[in-house]
Formats: C-alpha cells, sequence, structure tokens
C-alpha cells in the first residue's frame, strides 16, 4: 500500500491495551473483533495502534524489550481456551474488563496462564499445528531464539537489566550462551510457543480486518530501549563504551510538551556501520513490521534527518547537540529491498525545510494535529486549509489531551477563542468535538484518523500519555458498553459526505449496466418534478 497514492478514508486511533477485555488489559480476544464490527460499521477504513512490541517498566509500548517480538499480554485467554490449551475454569479470577488497564494484574494472572497454555501446546500439539509452529520458528530465526534467550535471562535475574547479569551472560559469553541452551531447553521453547501465540491470534484479527477493507497502521519507534533484546544481542550498532554502557542518549530540546526537554535516554545507533552494513538491522526490523502491519508510522520521523545527542551523563535534555543521520540512504536501501514505503511520517515539533525535503523525497504523508493549529499563528500550518492531500490530519494523538478535555483546559484560553472564530458555532463544550472531527474529515487530506476518545466525547480523565508526564501513563480503557451505534452512524454519514467511506464508482457506464447512477437518477427524478 503506497501511502502518496492513497485514496481518501479516514481511522481511529486505539491502542490494543485500551480495549476493555477480559483479563485487565486489552488483548486480541472478542473485544477486539467488536472493536472491529465497529469499525466497519461506522464506515472506517483504518485502525491505528501503537507499537505491539513486549513492554518494561512503566508498560509503554516506546520502551520495548525486543523491535520483532509482540506483547505476551495482548494474547487472548478466550482464545486460547477456545484452542483447548488453558482451562475456562481459570480464567475466572482474573481482572475484569471495566476499568483502567491493570498491567500488574496482567503480569500476574495472566502471564502464568499464557505460559501454562504454551507448556501444553508443546506436549499436546498436533501434527498440524507443531508443523505451523516450526514454521513460525525457522521464519523468525533472525531474533526468535536471541528474544527467547533475554526473556529466560531476565526472569532468571529478577527482571533486572541486562548490564546487571553477570559477565558472561551480560555480555554473551560462548561457553554461558551454550550452558544456557542445554539448561533452559523447555523455557526457551516455551518463550518461542508464547510468540508463536502472538502471530495466530494477530494474523486471525488482521485477517478478520482485511474482510472488511480495514487496514492496520501500525507503529515503528525509531529507537530502542537500552535494557531489550535489541541492544543485549547487537550492542556493536549502538554507541556504547567497553562496559557496554551507553556513550550518548537520544530525546528531544526543550519544546511544546517540556520546558528542559524531553530525556528518553535510549542509546544511539552507530549510523556509520549501520550504513557499512547496508542498513542490515533496519532493513530485518521493517521486514517484521510489514509483517504485522499494511502502513507503519515512523515515530520521530525527524531523527532519521538529525537527532538530538545527550551526553549520558546529563540528567536532562537542554544540553545536546543535533548530529546528522543518514536518513536518505536509509530508505533508499529500504526502498531497493522493499520497493514502494508505506509509511506515514511522524513530523511533528520544530521541523527543517532538510525534514520535509527529506520525507517529500520518498512519498510519505506527514503528519497534521488540529490543535496545534490555534495556539498562534505559527500553528496554522496544522489547520485544513493549509493541507495538502498528502497528509494525515488528527484531531489529537495519543500525546495530546483528548479534544474535550483540551477545550475543557483553562490554560487553552487563547486556544479556545481562536477556534471558536475558526470553526464557529460552539456553544456547548461538546459541540468542539464534533466540530474538531468535522474539520478534519472535511480537509483535502487523504487520510484522517480520530482517537476513539474524541469519537467517545470523553474529557481528560480518557488521556493516554503525557510526554514527560509524571503517575500512571497508558491506562485508559473503554468502558464494555461504550462503542453506542449511533457514534458509528454519525460517522458513516460524515464519511459518505467527505467520500471516505471507500465507495468505488462503478467502472462501466450506467446504459451499460443497465442502471441510472446516482447523479442520473436525480436528474430523472428532477426532471419529472419539474
Amino acid at each position: 500500500m503506497a501511502m502518496d497514492g492513497l485514496e481518501r478514508q479516514s481511522g481511529i486511533l486505539l491502542h490494543v491495551t485500551s480495549l476493555p477485555s477480559h483479563g485487565g488489559v486489552g488483548d486480541f480476544g472478542p473485544a477486539a473483533y467488536a472493536f472491529v464490527d465497529f469499525l466497519a460499521a461506522a464506515k472506517q477504513r483504518m485502525w491505528q495502534v501503537l507499537p505491539l512490541s513486549p513492554t518494561g517498566y512503566g508498560s509503554s509500548p516506546y520502551s520495548a524489550l525486543s523491535a520483532f517480538a509482540g506483547n505476551p499480554i495482548l494474547i487472548s485467554l478466550e482464545r486460547l481456551a477456545q484452542d483447548g490449551w488453558v482451562a475456562w475454569e481459570k480464567l475466572n479470577d482474573l481482572p475484569g474488563a471495566d476499568g483502567p488497564a491493570d498491567f500488574e494484574g496482567a503480569f500476574d494472572k495472566k502471564l502464568p496462564l499464557i505460559v501454562e497454555a504454551a507448556t501444553n501446546f508443546l506436549a499436546n500439539a498436533s501434527i498440524e499445528e507443531r508443523a505451523r509452529f516450526q514454521k513460525f520458528c525457522q521464519d523468525n530465526i533472525a531474533w526468535l531464539p536471541d528474544y527467547a534467550m533475554f526473556n529466560v535471562l531476565r526472569k532468571k535475574y529478577e527482571y533486572r537489566s541486562w548490564n546487571e547479569w553477570p559477565v558472561e551472560h551480560a555480555q554473551r559469553k560462548a561457553d554461558a550462551m551454550t550452558a544456557v541452551l542445554s539448561e533452559h531447553g523447555p523455557e526457551l521453547a516455551v518463550e518461542q510457543a508464547i510468540q508463536f501465540f502472538f502471530s495466530e491470534q494477530w494474523c486471525s484479527l488482521r485477517s478478520y480486518c482485511a474482510e472488511r477493507k480495514i487496514h492496520i497502521l501500525g507503529d515503528v519507534a525509531i529507537f530502542v530501549n537500552y535494557d531489550s533484546a535489541d541492544v543485549w544481542t547487537n550492542p556493536e550498532i549502538f554507541e556504547l563504551d567497553e562496559q557496554r554502557n551507553p556513550i550518548r542518549v537520544s530525546g528531544v530540546p526543550p519544546d511544546y510538551f517540556s520546558a528542559t526537554g524531553q530525556r528518553w535516554g535510549n542509546p544511539l545507533y552507530k549510523w556509520g556501520l549501520l550504513r557499512e552494513r547496508g542498513f542490515d538491522w533496519w532493513v530485518a526490523r521493517i521486514r517484521r513490521s510489514l509483517t504485522l502491519y499494511d502502513v507503519i508510522r515512523l515515530d520521530h520521523f525527524r531523527g532519521f534527518e538529525a537527532f538530538w545527542s545527550i551526553d549520558a551523563k546529563e540528567e536532562t535534555a537542554m544540553n545536546g547537540q543535533w548530529v546528522k543521520a543518514p536518513g536518505y540512504e536509509l530508505f533508499t536501501r529500504l526502498k531497493e529491498v522493499f520497493g514502494n514505503l508505506p509509511f506515514v511520517a511522524e513530523d511533528l515539533g520544530v521541523i527543517t525545510p532538510e525534514v520535509d525535503e527529506l520525507r517529500e523525497r520518498f512519498g510519505m504523508p506527514g503528519m497534521r494535529i488540529l490543535q496545534f493549529g490555534f495556539a498562534e499563528r505559527g500553528g496554522h500550518m496544522y489547520l485544513p486549509h493549509r493541507m495538502v492531500p498528502n497528509t494525515v490530519a488528527y484531531t489529537g494523538t495519543h500525546d495530546n489531551n483528548t479534544t474535550l478535555g483540551w477545550w475543557l483546559d483553562d490554560a487553552n484560553d487563547t486556544e479556545r477563542r481562536n477556534a471558536q472564530t475558526y470553526l464557529q458555532t460552539i456553544n456547548h463544550p461538546a459541540e468542539i468535538v464534533w466540530a474538531m472531527i468535522r474539520a478534519a474529515a472535511r480537509s483535502v487530506a487523504n487520510l484522517c484518523v480520530f482517537p476513539l476518545q474524541d469519537v467517545l466525547h470523553l474529557g481528560s480523565e480518557a488521556r493516554m500519555n503525557t510526554p514527560a508526564g509524571a503517575g500512571v501513563q497508558w491506562g485508559w480503557r473503554y468502558h464494555p458498553t461504550a462503542l453506542h451505534p449511533d457514534f458509528a452512524s454519525q460517522l458513516a454519514l460524515l464519511m459518505e459526505m467527505t467520500d471516505r467511506d471507500g465507495y468505488e464508482a462503478p467502472k462501466e457506464g450506467p446504459e451499460a449496466a443497465g442502471k441510472p447512477t446516482d447523479e442520473a437518477h436525480l436528474r430523472s427524478e428532477l426532471g419529472a418534478a419539474v
């Protein structure tokens, strides 16, 4: 799916963990299929999700334990029970489907049942099931064994970061790795079986989406977590010292979200070495992502042109410098391997002409967030009248407040006044939500995306993430009864009127088909009336 030729359509942003699934955290079970049915009824053609990777401390999908593996807690126990790998009665004590995501509860109660199911699978799988499992392992041999070993050792050392393990394991000494293979064979097989479960269930859900002409817009974070299988397995491609500690780390300078910038702390790539190797690690990463998603959002696209480099000793992101990245060479190589690049560039923040040139050179649409358009004149580039077709328009993203929460924030008096002037007829706070959705849908942007929180008219209590903010993040889930048919009907009508409903005009003329087109029928009716 080439993005530069994308037909007009729209979608909804909802991370999988925000589904009201039984077990405390959204997963690939019945609630996911019900949500896809809602998307189809609302004539949406895209489901945008955040990274599906396994998460570490804080449960942030952008702080993953692997850039290749899937998050085990997204596996549906209901579906495992249907397949006979875990007993139904064991699901009774799990956290419920209502309330915020309970990551700790899922880790403590759900994950052990997934391990039990994997153990049962390995002992009792049929010949056909074993063949599928073996094919999955073979197809993913480039990353799966290392990830399984990383996870087994992580549990062995009580979930401490890999640089705190004994040196023979932290630095992957050959004899120590051989010993892990011989001593932990069953545990390694379980880890691979869990990834097989993830793959089977996600592929099934994607097929259900495809049958309803719904594509998946996934997310690839530019950087990887230091405490990850990626850095542990490939330390040579990251800026690490002899003890494998970070030398320089990632972040962004002071911006809209934080006066001291954001010190993300991810180790930076040795881009020169990656260039010499034909960007092999990135080729493998994108190949894996294209097995999961139809379209890929490249998070922090700005970093592919130049990235903010911070000395690892610095406590904030204020003292850093911009360093050029070989984005042109990288995307040229990816285009050689994959042909058309189905990428969306997350090009928010302070963007230079060089970043725009890189994005446009490879035909990637950029992102325009309506909330950003009302602060000052410089933000008008985010408003519909300044958009171009090769754009993705959002009312807000997972990093923004909800539209209603943004409108009700007392700090946004100027933005409220400007939005009132631009959108008009906002006499009640609830009206701002539909006005923003309408504005995005009416724009010339080929794709517009609405966070589900906006569709449901929810306030700040439903915010997903506050960049550089403290407290619990990523925990919002919608109520099991929230997807009222009226929301779907209202969206469907708007999609029809803004030509985003996926309607395909007849390829033959009305005379050849023997039926009048809508326009011809209307002319006939008008003539009869006259």
